[in-house]
């Protein structure tokens, strides 16, 4: 992992109603194998703020990245990744949105039978999600502490940032990787297995919630190693 011509750098971008240190775990796994981890914290009131603190990070990266988000980090990764610092991207149960797209087109019509994010009503340009029903939503794997504590200490995300429409989606001409999360309340399973197939991504799937890379971090650092691979053997 010394080659500065080889994608050691990874930066970890997060979703919405969260922060970044959700990705302690992943983080974990992946310093102690030798790469170089950086998380943006992306403050969600809009997409584009979003991409500008994530190209922020990447410019000051020292080599090749492989750029990974969760949830809605997945949009900002898809529109971030154009950075010419990009070797990869890695989706984690994440919006994989095309040109044009946001992730409010992307939720705007669920199949019959899917379960709704619980999505409280926007208030001054913001959103949270219910707080009772956040356990079960997006953190169904997590202990119950564990998932009252990301309840109480949501993130509130901006409704700016959920109608941010994708310009140019790095995905065309990066090569992409992406975790489907079987047990995901937030976004169906079926929609992720769309969007990573749509990418041409490199898919695995995990049985976890929508917080697979908390209660999985082992699983999504795998994941994250098997693109920096996949890079690393055709450069």
């Amino acid at each position: 992992m010394s080659s500065d011509s080889t994608a050691k750098n990874v930066v970890l971008v997060h979703g919405g109603f969260v922060d970044g240190s959700g990705w302690q775990g992943v983080y974990e796994e992946l310093t102690k194998d030798g790469y170089r981890v950086t998380i943006v914290q992306n403050p969600t009131a809009s997409l584009a703020g979003d991409v500008a603190a994530t190209r922020w990070i990447l410019d000051g990266q020292d080599g090749p990245v492989i750029l990974v988000g969760h949830s809605y980090g997945g949009a900002v990764i898809t529109e971030a990744g154009n950075h010419p610092k990009v070797a990869a991207l890695v989706y984690i149960a994440a919006f994989a949105p095309d040109k044009g797209e946001s992730v409010n087109t992307l939720i705007a019509n669920p199949p019959p039978g899917a379960p709704v994010p619980p999505i409280l009503p926007p208030r001054d340009g913001l959103l949270l999600l219910d707080r009772e029903k956040f356990p079960d939503s997006f953190a169904g794997d997590l202990p119950p502490q564990q998932a009252a504590f990301m309840a109480d200490s949501q993130v509130p995300w901006g409704v700016d940032a959920l109608g941010g429409q994708v310009t140019e989606p790095a995905w065309r001409t990066k090569p992409s990787w992406y975790l489907v999360s079987t047990g995901d309340n937030m976004i169906p399973p079926a929609a992720q297995r769309a969007m990573s197939e749509r990418t041409g991504a490199t898919v695995v799937e995990a049985a976890g919630s929508h917080s697979v890379y908390v209660s999985q971090p082992a699983a999504v650092a795998s994941l994250i190693k098997d693109a920096a691979n996949g890079v690393n053997s055709t450069a």
